[in-house]
């Protein structure tokens, strides 16, 4: 069965056919669930912060095939900042850029919804609170927030993967919030997801940190992920995609001219244990904040 798309109300209320669509799938597609003066606000507000932001200072590079980042301490020590991380294609053989600063960057992370004011008052908007409630959880707190860049050629590919086993609760309740800042297509490296498997009973993996610097991927069921249930994702900007912590997704490289920008925040209940031994830690001068 293809996945559902649906408009936003006014209300930005959730339908039954929303909800229902949500508890199959594990994805909901709402379109024109934010204006483009949203979207051109935090693409602007990214714009200067790059600007801004010194090359020389880190080169983290950010892989989800490689996975280079697993013991990177700029990486891991980001849960309360804002930081840079690089496509590994955007450096020549001698370390050099190969673009510019702006077309190099896989995606800044991981607390612009608390450090920036325009991505603060964008990330806490009263609706999303009402979504992330009538979706069922109770105290609604933003724990991750990435602006991903997918750049005009070397976008990396993004392996298929679930959010929970890096953002682990007991019990499970992680939501990613995924905006399209620009249109995501099959040319420029759309998100495609395997809907259905969410319900499984818990995440086929988990990402611990088991030193300062250092973490460990456990594999939980190495069942092979059945892809060719997998459906593209393929919407406009100012769509938002709601991702169950366990719904499996993925995208491609961009190989095309165009860039697909998106912001994506995670968020996790408060009464639920967030455990000491996952990666992104925020420490006790950055507590996690609700809306």
């Amino acid at each position: 069965m293809p996945i559902d798309y649906f408009k936003a109300d006014q209300d930005f209320t959730l339908s039954k056919d929303m909800l229902s669509a949500y508890q199959r799938d594990g994805v909901l597609v709402i379109e024109n669930a934010i204006s483009d003066t949203d979207c051109q606000q935090l693409m602007s507000r990214m714009t200067e912060l790059v600007e801004d932001f010194d090359v020389a200072e880190h080169r983290s590079v950010f892989s989800s095939v490689t996975n280079e980042q697993k013991d990177d301490s700029y990486f891991l020590g980001s849960g309360g900042e804002i930081r840079y991380f690089f496509e590994k294609d955007a450096f020549d053989d001698k370390g050099n850029l190969q673009v510019s600063k702006e077309q190099a960057l896989n995606k800044v992370g991981h607390a612009l919804h608390d450090l920036d004011p325009v991505f603060n008052r964008f990330s806490r908007k009263p609706e999303f609170e009402r979504l992330l409630k009538a979706l069922g959880m109770q105290v609604p707190l933003l724990l991750q927030s990435m602006y991903i860049f997918k750049q005009p050629k070397i976008g990396g590919e993004v392996v298929c993967h679930q959010d929970s086993p890096f953002l682990w609760t007991e019990p499970q309740s992680c939501i990613g919030l995924w905006f399209a800042l620009e249109d995501a297509t099959l040319e420029n490296g759309c998100m495609w997801g395997i809907p259905g498997l969410h319900t499984e009973p818990t995440p086929r993996s988990r990402l611990s940190r088991v030193a300062e610097n250092k973490t460990d991927f456990q594999v939980l069921d190495a069942t092979p992920w059945p892809e060719e249930q997998r459906q593209p994702l393929e919407v406009r900007a100012g769509t938002l995609v709601v991702l169950h912590g366990q719904f499996p997704h993925l995208s491609g490289a961009n190989t095309s001219n165009k860039s697909r920008h998106a912001y994506a925040l995670h968020l996790i209940d408060g009464n639920c244990e967030y455990p000491v031994e996952n990666w992104l830690q925020r420490g006790s001068d950055y507590p996690l904040k609700g809306f």
